[in-house]
């Protein structure tokens, strides 16, 4: 991307500090970072009615005291909306000398760091309930090129962030506005990024803090045009504006979580909703009711949309309307967002264009600066588009999609159902036993199922009664035949996504039945299964199948739905790994032969 050009009639010398070495950056940064955990310790104290006006009054005192020293010539609007009460002394003589301490960074690393402070200031709960996680100048900007490389022109391109918060989209969309308009008139490139560029923002305090962020950015613009800055934020709520289809590219990072809609909003939202709603699928939704056709949309969003049954919808409505054209794989879920563990992915889609296969990448995230990107494949959409998507999360995970994209057998082909374990232990409680007895059956916990696929009868825990009680009405939940026991929650960092034991049938004859908690998925056979338990556990547990799975999951939840869902070989070629289990095969063997039926695709 080229730089923005420079307006000579509004030059200014950039102050000395601007010119530090390399090294003096990162110790300033360093200082910084110190500085920020200061603040954060002191909001800490503060009473959660007080917290968020406290936290938008100091940000804006930073941003003062930055303008003040690194853009003199900036105009900066009034806020949006004033915050009651004022910073004690001391805590604004902190706001004020992180201000001054910013003005050698750069400058999109100046504002992110500066509207950033309002979030880090931010309770947890209030955060989270606002969506307030600002995206790192090396993901927006990679988002942008993203955009940028499916034929966004800046010179032209009308842009929307329907959820801009503190403006970390909007920066680079106006910087490189300003480039591709390197000979304009400098009131010329003020009204075109006033005309083009636009933010919705429901919080008052973060769409004001990022008008400030664009003053300071526009600070030689303005100060060679004579003209204050266009408003280009607007206090909104994205759910409830009249969409109008005439941007080229929304973009942005929508906030996401569960969401309470009205019965009216459920109804206009209908389309791509399954179950309860998400706040980041909504926001889907509604970007493709304001981008153009033809037009991208440009989104950083959780995984979790790739796979689950509650996107199902969503993902029927993304092919039918907006297929994805370009998908990145965030490689750093610690340390890219404030508090934030969620696997995330930069997606580009396309509204009415044709399903097709779509480059995917890994960004592996360096720090807030900087992102490098690795060429991991393509992905090509099921059909139908509302089942879980195959996408590669490394590179050799292509060869292996190719091939499972030509296999149309599921569990069920083999004679198998998924279902979740069917107690809720907490609203059982007096019904849990530490002895056996009469209607007593043995309670299998996540912890029955090892690391290495075996099944071991235990309730170690805190809370882990180790039997439960069957009182009249409750023959539901007795298990009493052999499955197969799959953990429900593991993380990508796990050596295994996929671990899974046969819950044997003399186990369960002894007893007389086992209750099943809901941390654990049963694979339970229909009347007449093509292959045994101990197979299907087996297959479960291979290396193949876990890597097929991490590229169909999208979160830390193994739901039934993704297991049902997983490509397999059909059930006369799996015969012979049958064989194998029952001679006592080793794993390693097992593995090979199963290895082979997926490369004979390949």
């Amino acid at each position: 991307m080229s730089k923005p050009a420079s307006f000579a009639r509004s030059a200014r010398p950039a102050p000395a500090s601007s010119f530090r070495k390399p090294a003096d950056l990162e110790q300033q940064r360093y200082e910084l970072t110190r500085a920020r955990q200061l603040a954060r310790a002191w909001a800490q104290t503060l009473p959660e009615p007080r917290r968020r006006d406290q936290a938008a009054l100091f940000t804006r005192q930073a941003i003062e005291a930055y303008q003040q020293h690194a853009r003199p010539h900036a105009r900066l609007s009034p806020p949006l909306a004033q915050p009651y009460g004022q910073l004690d002394p001391a805590i604004a003589e902190l706001a004020q000398t992180i201000g001054r301490e910013t003005a050698p960074l750069p400058m999109n690393e100046a504002a992110y760091f500066l509207t950033g402070l309002y979030t880090v200031l931010l309770a947890a709960r209030e955060r989270g309930a606002l969506g307030a996680f600002y995206t790192p100048p090396a993901l927006a900007n990679r988002l942008l090129d993203m955009a940028e490389e499916q034929g966004a022109d800046w010179s032209t391109a009308r842009v929307l962030d329907p959820a801009s918060g503190g403006g970390a989209f909007l920066l680079p969309a106006a910087e490189r506005m300003i480039a591709a308009l390197p000979s304009a008139d400098p009131a010329f490139v003020l009204r075109q990024i006033g005309a083009r560029l636009r933010g919705l923002e429901l919080d008052p305090y973060a769409a004001g803090l990022g008008q400030n962020a664009i003053e300071l950015l526009l600070a030689d613009v303005t100060a060679a045009a004579g003209l204050p800055a266009p408003i280009v934020t607007q206090v909104a709520d994205t759910l409830e504006e009249p969409p109008k289809a005439r941007f080229d590219i929304v973009i942005g990072n929508p906030p996401y979580g569960r969401v309470r809609l009205t019965p009216e909003q459920r109804q206009r939202f209908a389309r791509g909703l399954y179950g309860h709603a998400n706040l980041y699928g909504v926001f889907t939704d509604i970007a493709m009711r304001w981008v153009k056709r033809g037009g991208v949309i440009a989104y950083l969003t959780p995984t979790s949309f790739l796979s689950g049954q509650y996107y199902s919808a969503l993902r029927a409505l993304i092919a039918d309307e907006a297929p994805p054209v370009a998908i990145d794989f965030v490689h750093a879920r610690r340390g890219v967002f404030e508090d934030v563990l969620q696997e995330t992915l930069l997606a580009v889609y396309k509204r009415g264009a044709k399903p097709a296969r779509a480059q995917v990448h890994y960004v592996h995230v360096a720090n807030e600066r900087e992102a490098r990107v690795i060429k991991n494949g393509t992905i090509g959409l099921p059909s139908p588009a509302s089942q879980p998507w195959l996408a590669p999360r490394e590179p050799d995970h292509s060869a292996l999609i190719a091939a499972a994209e030509k296999m149309s057998a599921r569990l069920a082909d083999w004679g198998y159902t998924v279902s979740t374990g069917p107690l809720v232990w907490n609203r059982f409680k007096g019904q849990m036993r530490h002895r056996p007895g009469r209607n007593v059956h043995p309670l299998l916990w996540a912890e029955a199922v090892t690391a290495d696929g075996q099944f071991i009868y235990r309730a170690e825990k805190r809370n882990h009664a180790p039997y439960f009680k069957i009182e009249r009405g409750d023959g539901w939940l007795l298990v009493d035949q052999a499955c197969v026991l799959v953990q429900r929650t593991t993380a990508k960092e796990q050596a295994r996504r996929l671990i899974a034991a046969e819950l044997p049938a003399d186990f369960i004859e002894d007893h007389g039945g086992v209750v099943v908690e809901n941390h654990l998925n049963m694979v339970r056979p229909k009347s007449r299964p093509a292959l045994s338990p101990a197979t299907v556990a087996a297959v479960l547990n291979s290396q193949v199948i876990d890597k097929l799975f991490r590229c169909i999951n999208g979160s830390v939840a193994v739901s039934a739905f993704e297991l049902e869902a997983i490509p397999l070989p059909s059930p006369d070629s799996m015969l012979s790994i049958e064989r194998m289990v029952r001679r006592g095969a080793s794993g390693a063997k097992i593995e090979a032969e199963l290895a082979k039926l997926y490369e004979q695709f390949v």
